[in-house]
């Protein structure tokens, strides 16, 4: 079977700042194909979180998309027909997306019902979802509230919603950022496991340039809202041409007493 391409096609983004109007997000374009990884990287403010956002209509008040839309295939989708059905997302603190006062059974059946899942296979189905993020035991995590779980059972337990949805494309902001080095690590090796298994295309939006060589195929940096450079990722590692390329890998691997070769 073919893969599916999508593909964020001449994204803007605007925000009126101190009376003044300025662009976040400044006709952006890049293609995620199933069965990779695209890195979407930058520094803090670079537009990366809001370019997610703004390709799933999902941008905080006060800034508007302007221009762009989504394709899958060559088929132009709104926002709304994206999310859950074509693209899932997890997000960079998994605490914060869970109501603290409902169960992870609760999450899950309201997701199973957002996405027409019919009840009678929604529990097979939850239980199967969660034991492809590594949680084995789903009668009693299905029974727990967010404050009862680790950061990483609730980074799993948001992945396991997003693969309620079957969706081919996920979105991933900064997944590992609030986790300790062995969560990222197992958390990053899930990811690539999905990829490789189910062929989920994957945008992952990370500032960490070790994340970036662990997992993505191929990368976008962003400054300012624009893309700068787009390349292989062994390309960006070794043959870097964009300064702002250059700064974040030199940074990374001077962490490892290493140097960027002229």
């Amino acid at each position: 079977m073919t893969s599916k391409t999508l593909s964020i096609e001449g994204l803007t983004a605007t925000a009126v700042i101190d009376g003044q109007r300025q662009i976040l997000v400044d006709d952006l374009s890049l293609t995620v194909q199933q069965g990779r990884v695209m890195a979407l990287v930058g520094a803090s403010g670079s537009g990366k979180s809001m370019t997610c956002s703004a390709a799933l209509g999902v941008l905080p008040p006060g800034v508007v998309k302007t221009l762009g839309h989504v394709t899958i295939d060559g088929v132009t989708h709104d926002a709304a027909a994206l999310r859950g059905r074509h693209v899932a997302t997890i997000m960079q603190n998994p605490r914060s997306a869970f109501n603290p006062v409902r169960t992870m059974r609760d999450h899950a059946d309201e997701t199973s019902r957002a996405l027409g899942i019919p009840v009678s296979g929604a529990g097979d189905r939850i239980e199967d979802c969660m034991r492809a993020a590594g949680l084995e035991d789903v009668k009693a995590i299905l029974g727990l509230h967010a404050f009862e779980m680790s950061g990483g059972m609730l980074q799993r337990m948001m992945i396991a919603l997003a693969l309620l949805s079957e969706a081919p494309f996920l979105f991933a902001d900064e997944p590992t950022t609030d986790l300790d080095l062995v969560v990222q690590l197992r958390v990053l090796e899930l990811l690539e496991k999905l990829v490789e298994e189910r062929g989920l295309g994957v945008l992952l939006v990370t500032h960490d340039m070790g994340v970036v060589a662990r997992l993505a195929d191929d990368v976008v940096v962003l400054d300012h809202g624009r893309l700068v450079e787009r390349a292989s990722v062994v390309d960006i590692f070794h043959k870097p041409r964009h300064a702002i390329t250059r700064t974040l890998v030199s940074a990374h691997l001077s962490l490892y007493g290493m140097e960027l070769s002229a």
